[in-house]
């Protein structure tokens, strides 16, 4: 019965923050509440019992990409009053894919059974131990050409970011 408060209070404090996010002028703040609604969403995370990925999540999201989006705000000053208007046609685009975006929604999920699956009591399935026999057991040769391939973007990105010629 907790769990299901908790579970309400994340989810309008996840919608309130996103909505506010679009809806604020200010780019900074709407940095801030795109950073709390990601942690809105850990909190989902770990009450579907995703320890792991709620962590990665919080990590990921809320601390790398928003430091990056709060140096690009900030470096690009974006708080400048004066806007161009838009044009007609970009307006009328943006209302077309809206309304395209908006019936794929509902085509997608006409057909979708609203059916909640309940969780068994004492379920491991998101926890970090069950993750790692899982990845390292079923799942050991993608997660190593993943690595590669991580570790190959990594020495590109140096390469392209050196200042003197090779």
């Amino acid at each position: 019965m907790f769990t299901s408060y908790i579970f309400y209070f994340l989810s309008i404090l996840a919608l309130y923050s996103a909505v506010m996010m679009l809806l604020s002028k200010k780019p900074i703040h709407s940095v801030l509440y795109l950073t709390l609604t990601f942690f809105a969403i850990g909190g989902h995370y770990i009450l579907l019992n995703a320890q792991f990925l709620a962590i990665v999540h919080i990590i990921v999201y809320a601390g790398a990409i928003m430091v990056l989006f709060l140096f690009t705000v900030m470096l690009l000053n974006l708080n400048k009053d004066e806007q161009s208007p838009k044009p007609i046609w970009v307006k009328a685009s943006a209302i077309i894919a809206g309304v395209m975006l908006g019936m794929v929604l509902i085509g997608v999920l006409r057909g979708y059974d609203l059916h909640v699956m309940q969780q068994p009591e004492g379920s491991q399935i998101g926890l970090v131990k069950e993750l790692g026999i899982v990845l390292y057991r079923d799942y050991m040769l993608p997660f190593e050409v993943s690595s590669i391939l991580f570790l190959t973007a990594m020495v590109g990105a140096v390469l392209l970011g050196k200042k003197e010629q090779i």
